[in-house]
């Protein structure tokens, strides 16, 4: 969905009549600048276009659940901007259990520190470059690229996942984005080649508009939904967080989450 200056019909109505608008159906400056200011009392972009976030919240009383899904229950204990994601998501990406669902937020929430970040943070010291990338800073190298994050994705994202050269600028332009960090030239394109936009062109799609899509995308590819059938125990949580980031790093907190989901949704 998106509605924007010249749309018609029974939305726009819908819209106007939110707003207390002359109800013509016709989405002209009135209905613009009315929706700017909601937007910005709401804390969204004031940039007068109603997208599918923007009409969950505008009318999130009037949403109803997935079938087979219980997010009325999320209401309140996940973000509105997250919780309004969950639908179209849940279709394109084989979203279609209650168990799923908590795994995959479960993994969000921790990887994103509660659905906060939705961009990659490489603002790393000396010791952070030495300590997470040492590979790529031999000797002294990493003092000439502490506290740079550009020039710190350029060089360790340089030359794989599809990227051009450490002089390319890939590596900072395809850093991680979205809740579960797509990186990437290669996954960028694979992403916007399923999605339907333009995310070589514009990367910054991921994080400002699907942060929860991309992370689904990561679990549709790699097939974690089968390992997230298996259960609600902790061996299987930590077998997801494995197939998440390859070892056990914030376990106890992905659990924690995956409990609180779990049962909500249950």
């Amino acid at each position: 969905m998106l509605l924007k200056i010249g749309s018609k019909g029974k939305d726009v109505k819908k819209i106007q009549e939110k707003l207390k608008l002359k109800t013509d159906g016709k989405f002209g400056d009135d209905t613009f600048e009315a929706v700017k200011k909601w937007q910005s009392e709401n804390g969204l972009e004031p940039d007068g276009l109603v997208g599918e976030i923007d009409w969950y919240i505008m009318f999130r009383n009037e949403v109803s659940s997935v079938k087979g899904l219980n997010l009325n229950k999320l209401k309140g204990n996940i973000p509105d901007i997250v919780l309004s994601q969950i639908p179209e998501t849940a279709k394109k990406f084989k979203i279609t259990t209650n168990l799923r669902l908590a795994h995959f937020l479960s993994q969000c929430a921790h990887e994103s520190g509660g659905f906060k970040a939705v961009s990659e943070n490489l603002n790393y010291s000396v010791e952070g470059l030495k300590d997470i990338f040492g590979k790529y800073f031999p000797g002294n190298l990493s003092e000439s690229y502490a506290r740079q994050p550009q020039k710190i994705a350029n060089k360790v994202y340089g030359d794989r996942m599809g990227n051009g050269p450490e002089s390319s600028g890939d590596g900072f332009k395809f850093r991680g984005r979205g809740y579960i960090q797509l990186t990437g030239k290669s996954n960028y394109t694979k992403f916007g080649k399923f999605i339907g936009e333009d995310t070589i062109g514009n990367p910054d799609l991921v994080a400002s508009k699907y942060p929860l899509a991309s992370a689904a995308f990561f679990f549709d590819s790699n097939n974690i939904w089968e390992t997230c059938d298996k259960g609600s125990d902790v061996s299987t949580i930590t077998s997801v967080t494995r197939r998440i980031n390859g070892g056990t790093n914030g376990l106890e907190d992905r659990i924690k989450y995956f409990n609180k989901y779990y049962k909500l949704l249950s």
